[in-house]
């Protein structure tokens, strides 16, 4: 499963698919607020090490996400459960889909429907939703009818379903797509960056990043472009560092738009309490600030 998805929808087949409102590159993975810890693959199971290398949980499970509140999806088989970062589940597999731990809960889905779990795995929301998003400021965004609207922890709805597409709050933003279109809505659900971009990203470290004619660049609060459209590909901001794209190869740039470690790598993840994990080939290695690394690439 990858991480960075703001949103889940079902597909026209009626599988749980991912929909993305960042539109990015081939992988997605974001380890932010993983407390450093960081999921490997190891002979095709998953296990975690710390920022150091280290390993600290044998890799036993056949799927892993990232650690958030203490728990990290992870998978037995096709169900998901939750582990703690000793690796014992701390919330039995019996869910089709899981996600991480935020604000408290986690959204978790059932057959076709979605819906959101305690940290006790009792339903706080039963799966009622046929798309969903992650908790952030007590409001989520969830899709009824094929509308994306917002509830709070009550499940009432706060924003009425109105959007195609809609992410999670972020910097007191969101993000939604209306028609063709990106922009930016306040808790109110009031649009304050009118929808204009191709594609767009939540907000992080003030910056958003958004997709105009084909190339990636960030803007501010105000709409206004920081870092003008230039990247192939790009990600959000992460620990003051985001993921770019020139001639296919990946690297990261400061909120300036000056490169910090030059593109060098196939792909790349978010940086995380300063480990980052990034890819040679299908091989997964993690490296530092420096882009130096703490966990040779494996497959």
């Amino acid at each position: 499963m990858q991480w960075n998805q703001k949103t889940i929808v079902l597909g026209a087949a009626g599988a749980l698919v991912l929909a993305a409102l960042v539109v990015a590159g081939t992988r997605a993975f974001d380890f932010t607020g993983s407390a450093g810890i960081y999921p490997i693959q190891v002979n095709h199971k998953f296990g975690f090490i710390d920022k150091s290398g280290k390993v600290v949980v044998v890799p036993q499970f056949d799927d892993a996400g990232i650690f958030r509140e203490g728990l990290a999806p992870v998978a037995i088989g096709k169900l998901w459960g939750y582990a703690d970062k000793q690796g014992r589940l701390a919330i039995t597999p019996q869910f089709d889909i899981a996600d991480p731990f935020s604000d408290g809960v986690a959204m978790v889905g059932i057959g076709r429907k979605l819906g959101y779990i305690h940290r006790d795995g009792k339903f706080a929301i039963n799966p009622q939703f046929d798309g969903a998003g992650k908790f952030s400021g007590d409001l989520a965004p969830v899709m009824i009818s094929g509308r994306w609207g917002y509830i709070d922890k009550a499940a009432k709805m706060v924003i009425n379903p109105q959007f195609d597409e809609a992410g999670s709050y972020s910097d007191g933003m969101a993000l939604v797509r209306l028609g063709e279109r990106f922009g930016y809505i306040d808790k109110s659900g009031k649009i304050v960056i009118n929808p204009q971009f191709d594609g767009a990203g939540e907000f992080s470290d003030g910056l958003a990043l958004v997709n105009s004619g084909g190339k990636f660049g960030y803007i501010g609060k105000d709409g206004k472009y920081v870092i003008n459209p230039q990247f192939e590909d790009a990600r959000e901001f992460s620990d003051g560092l985001a993921i770019v794209a020139v001639n296919k190869r990946y690297g990261y740039i400061d909120g300036k738009g000056r490169f910090v470690i030059n593109p060098q790598f196939e792909d790349a993840g978010d940086f995380s309490h300063g480990v980052a994990p990034v890819w040679i080939g299908n091989r997964q290695g993690y490296i530092n600030r420096d882009g130096k690394f703490v966990w040779n690439p494996t497959s």
